[in-house]
């Protein structure tokens, strides 16, 4: 007598949607036979904790018995609950890409990968369940009704590769009124009925004329041959540093061509919502055979699952999008280039846990795809920069000159110290006098313009005239001044103060609290310069002619898709606004380009003020001179004499980057050493401060601090945020490696708990 094997138990490690951190690896479940194969990826729920409360979790092992811990009772594992099959399970590139970032931004693992998954896709927003029908076979005997008939014959004109079809379509085909006959010949057995759920999505895209490539330069021809024979050559890191204009996005578009001509399939990722409707019109006109998807926050949720889909399942083999894009679900195998442009920009890093970087979340996909990462931008980040200049990680690829047609703009520094006196009426203006003829010849030539001011609102500053009162307006729940709002793009009366961290929100007094003096509203703001722009061209204004672009006004995708289409038609002839329109906009009409205040970053207490201040002037710059017109760039500020904006000004980001990287190095900053920014928070200030002092203690003690400097405590510069108060440690590192091993060390010992009061930031991009 034989006795019958039974098969091994399947175990799975699960990663919980919670914000567990005492295990990174997961938490081990057994799988029964009933509940069938679970695979790596797998979106399940199981039981956690004393209560068996039922969780969603993400599978990150499988196996046997060999996942159990040797103190662990078999017959004490929990067996999962059930698996989500509406949902793909996630790429193991995707999986362990969350396991990296988990490991390195010190996030946990369940939360990590919980934001990977849009929640549109794990609701199933926008699912539908189709009917889909076919010939049966045999077909069974006797005469049918013509309009039963009709069906029948149009199924059968159509070849078994085109067949099943969906029943509505069916029954237009077939010119019926109901879907009556089609029910009837299911019942009858002439036709077989199947079921199949489908993402389905509104989209209102304007067709793209396919365009011929321009001949490449020979400065991007010899770019090309450099990076062509490493696409299929495994994993390779590579920097394009080319000034604005000069065709890094032709070398984009031919290195992406080349992969996916060779079947695989190209992950490009752009900071900002905003360049995404000019980066997809190109790919489309350049690329129109490779379908292609898009992913970013300005989608509806019916769209995000969609394109979501189309990822996973290869129907685009394009994947354009902003930081979150980086997760596409593109299947194992496929991936073959990614590329990252403007990679020098602050939106690529998330602000809330998990708190990663896009750009190096990249170059760690590229890593386990094994294909190469491409970065790319104008101003490079000193980071991306010293990696491949001082330590060889990248290689650096040049291109000093701007595309043929295109000329370098006309630079010019004006000292607003001396404008401002030059106005005949005591009126505060933002737009000085050569700032305005500049604007007013391009119009009167037919041309467009662009405005920049980082900062968004009306006014930044409401306090009490009397100086001697001293009274300023703060938000009651931060440690800052409240901005002023307007009632409506157009302008009007005050509405409301809005504070930019907790978006709390005030009447705007009409009389100091202390002495009953009226408030004095003054500063700037995006809303501001519109409304001076208003004033000063009534007739461009009236016509809609002047747009302003930021987080106030664009909050979908159609939003700028609107404006920037209005802007390429001509329609728009004046775009005024924060960053977003800073980099990566390419419109030839560009006669001037104005920056209202190139100070505004140039003062905060941040190690990176003058690297974005530099970046944000140089950038903006570029975005003239696109046509047969070189352009002017008026860069309005109070410090004219400072050392970015000058650098800014001569389009020198060489001698820039050399003086920064060297004062960086000499201070032991980034990006010569490595830094986490530890920012303890409690609702009681003297807690807080507790807190971090003992928090500080612990991580000194540490043995993997040794060669670590630990800064600190000491209060964040914005002391409070939404009612809760900040204290921050830094840690500076010589090496990632060495950052990383502290940082472990303290999470398993258990003196580093990132949660509600402890937020850890790796790599930080802001100090505030």
């Amino acid at each position: 007598m034989t006795t019958q094997a039974h098969p091994a138990p399947q175990y799975v490690r699960v990663a919980v949607e919670r914000g567990i951190d005492r295990y990174p690896d997961g938490l081990t479940y057994r799988v029964d036979a009933a509940i069938g194969a679970v695979v790596l990826g797998d979106h399940i729920e199981v039981p956690l904790g004393r209560g068996d409360s039922r969780v969603e979790g993400v599978v990150v092992a499988t196996g046997g018995p060999e996942l159990l811990d040797r103190n662990l009772d078999p017959k004490n594992v929990k067996a999962i609950l059930g698996v989500d099959r509406s949902q793909r399970a996630l790429p193991e590139t995707v999986v362990r890409l969350a396991q990296w970032i988990s490991s390195y931004y010190c996030a946990p693992l369940g939360v990590t990968l919980m934001s990977i998954t849009p929640s549109a896709v794990r609701k199933g927003v926008g699912s539908v369940r189709r009917l889909l029908v076919d010939l049966a076979s045999p077909q069974p005997a006797g005469t049918l009704h013509p309009k039963r008939r009709a069906v029948i014959d149009t199924l059968s004109e159509r070849a078994p590769s085109e067949r099943p079809v969906d029943a509505e379509e069916l029954r237009e085909l077939c010119g019926l009124a109901t879907r009556a006959p089609i029910q009837a010949l299911i019942k009858s057995g002439h036709l077989t009925a199947s079921h199949r759920s489908q993402v389905q999505a509104r989209w209102k895209a304007e067709a793209t004329p396919e365009a011929s490539p321009p001949q490449p330069t020979n400065e991007q021809a010899a770019v090309l041959s450099a990076i062509e024979p490493c696409l299929a050559a495994g994993f390779s890191q590579h920097l394009l540093f080319g000034v604005t204009g000069s065709g890094k996005t032709e070398v984009y578009l031919r290195l992406a061509q080349r992969v996916l001509e060779s079947g695989r399939s190209v992950l490009f990722l752009v900071p900002e919502i905003a360049l995404t409707p000019q980066t997809c019109s190109r790919i489309s006109a350049r690329l129109p055979m490779h379908p292609m998807a898009i992913l970013h926050s300005g989608l509806t949720q019916a769209q995000r699952h969609e394109q979501w889909l189309a990822s996973a399942q290869t129907r685009a083999t394009i994947v354009v999008g902003a930081r979150s894009a980086v997760f596409a679900p593109i299947p194992e195998g496929v991936l073959g280039l990614v590329i990252v442009d403007e990679e020098h920009d602050s939106s690529y890093k998330q602000d809330q846990a998990p708190r990663y970087h896009g750009r190096d979340v990249a170059i760690r996909r590229a890593q386990l795809a094994k294909c190469p990462v491409l970065l790319g931008s104008a101003t490079p980040s000193l980071e991306s920069w010293w990696n491949a200049t001082s330590r060889g990680l990248s290689s650096l690829h040049t291109l000093k000159q701007r595309a043929p047609g295109l000329r370098n703009p006309r630079v010019e520094i004006i000292d607003f110290r001396v404008e401002s006196r030059l106005r005949p009426d005591r009126r505060v203006h933002l737009v000085g006098p050569t700032m305005e003829l500049a604007l007013r010849r391009a119009f009167d030539d037919g041309g467009q313009a662009i405005v920049l001011l980082n900062r968004r609102g009306y006014a930044n500053w409401i306090a009490c005239p009397d100086q001697a009162c001293g009274w300023m307006m703060r938000c009651d729940h931060c440690e800052v001044g409240m901005v002023v709002h307007l009632r409506s793009p157009e302008g009007g009366a005050l509405r409301t103060t809005r504070c930019h961290h907790c978006q709390a929100q005030q009447k705007v007094p009409t009389r100091c609290p202390r002495c009953s003096k009226g408030v004095s509203v003054f500063g700037l703001g995006t809303q501001r310069v519109e409304e001076e722009l208003s004033r000063l061209f009534p007739d461009i204004a009236s016509s809609g002619g002047i747009v302003r672009v930021d987080s106030d006004t664009m909050s979908t995708a159609s939003d700028f898709h609107r404006a920037l289409g209005g802007f390429a038609r001509g329609e728009v002839r004046l775009l005024l606004g924060t960053q977003m329109i800073a980099k990566g906009l390419d419109y030839p009409n560009v006669r001037v380009v104005g920056v209202i205040s190139a100070d505004t970053a140039l003062n905060l207490p941040d190690f990176r003020a003058s690297e974005r201040t530099f970046q944000l002037v140089s950038q903006v710059s570029g975005r003239c001179g696109r046509g047969d017109n070189p352009g002017r760039a008026i860069i309005q500020t109070f410090q004219p004499d400072a050392a970015p904006i000058l650098a800014a000004a001569a389009q020198n980001y060489a001698r820039f980057a050399k003086e920064e990287c060297a004062i960086r190095e000499r201070y032991g900053l980034p990006p010569a050493t490595r830094m986490a920014r530890i920012v303890v928070r409690h609702a009681v200030r003297d807690e807080a401060e507790r807190v971090a002092k003992r928090l500080s203690a612990d991580l000194t003690r540490v043995d993997a601090a040794r060669e670590i400097e630990v800064r600190g405590p000491a209060p964040c510069p914005i002391a409070r945020i939404a009612d809760r108060w900040r204290f921050q440690i830094e840690l500076i590192a010589p090496t990632a490696a060495i950052l990383q091993r502290m940082l472990a060390a303290s999470r398993s010992a258990g003196i580093l708990v990132p949660g509600e009061t402890v937020a850890v930031d790796v790599d930080p991009v802001a100090l505030l």
